[in-house]
């Protein structure tokens, strides 16, 4: 029994559990189940909202009445916070990295609709993003509000319950489907929902392995922030199990040309699984993991696993920003 801190009720969960029936009989590989997380919510949706449940408990009971994060112009964690933000009665301020100016679609379309603060920065800019937290945070102090900073992604100790309380979730999905898995593949940007995954799945007893597909750095840098996340989050939760036995398995061969940007291989991807199955993968990140997982069952890698999941994490509007990439 897992003794999980406090947490808001903010998604829409349990997400749904299903098969992709006819991708898996034409791909003639195992049979690929999808764990829908797109689905936690409407403007609110993808794998954020789970780390947010218990980041967010933990900010309103600070006393918080100021939420202070950042992330690309598109990002999704950002648009999550500031859709829960306001549902939640919680000014929002959002430090948004873009070396461009924006256009209010997408992402940050919703953020602007939400009523969030925002600040565009450079890329160079962007980078002293710790000078740029604690700047907001004095400023906020100064006028007498009680600022809580989140990190990129939700990717911390607290976040990491969101992605251990869905690894229980899928225990019981596999009990239903009267599955067993040995793996299951989602996208990882900041690390958080790896590192939680990670995490919950030794925790929740599964034979299961982690495997997740980088939409941004190399596998090295994924193993030293996973590392560094799981020694935080047993530190700070005193949790009795050897973090650094847990595996961090992380392919960085579909990274593209670069964060935020994909190739014509995954518009393609992103069409035909839409048409297929009627489910809308995005760009930035499960695109280009579906479009990784396909290319390595192709190869074979996945041959000796019956079924395999993938963790879809959302980012519908992200797809949005990027509608004229799509050819039809």
């Amino acid at each position: 029994m897992v003794d999980y801190p406090s947490r808001l009720s903010l998604a829409c969960a349990p997400t749904p559990f299903h098969c992709l029936d006819r991708l898996s009989a034409r791909l003639d590989g195992p049979r690929i189940w999808i764990k829908r997380d797109d689905l936690t919510g409407c403007v609110s949706s993808g794998n954020k909202v789970r780390k947010l449940e218990f980041i967010l408990a933990q900010a309103v009971t600070s006393g918080c009445d100021t939420l202070i994060t950042a992330g690309g112009t598109q990002s999704n964690h950002c648009r999550a916070v500031a859709i829960l933000g306001a549902q939640l009665g919680l000014k929002v301020h959002l430090l948004l990295r873009s070396d461009v100016d924006a256009d209010p679609v997408g992402n940050l379309f919703i953020d602007l609709l939400s009523g969030a603060t925002i600040n565009h920065y450079t890329a160079e800019e962007y980078s002293n993003l710790e000078s740029l937290f604690a700047h907001w945070s004095s400023h906020y102090l100064d006028l007498g509000a009680t600022p809580w900073v989140i990190p990129v992604g939700g990717s911390n100790a607290a976040g990491m319950w969101g992605y251990i309380a869905a690894a229980e979730e899928l225990k019981h999905d596999f009990q239903a489907a009267n599955i067993n898995p040995g793996i299951i593949i989602h996208a990882t940007g900041s690390g958080g929902t790896q590192a939680g995954l990670i995490a919950g799945v030794k925790l929740h007893n599964l034979d299961l392995c982690v495997h997740g597909y980088a939409v941004c750095d190399n596998a090295t840098y994924f193993d030293d922030k996973i590392r560094t996340d799981l020694a935080t989050w047993k530190h700070e939760y005193s949790v009795d199990i050897d973090v650094d036995l847990l595996p961090v398995i992380t392919n960085d061969k579909y990274l593209g040309p670069g964060y935020g940007r994909a190739g014509p291989e995954v518009f393609d991807t992103i069409k035909m699984l839409a048409a297929e199955e009627g489910v809308i993968l995005d760009p930035v990140y499960s695109g280009k993991a579906f479009y990784g997982m396909l290319e390595e069952i192709k190869s074979g890698q996945y041959a000796h696993e019956k079924d395999i999941v993938f963790l879809h994490t959302g980012g519908i509007f992200g797809l949005l920003a990027q509608q004229q990439q799509l050819q039809f």
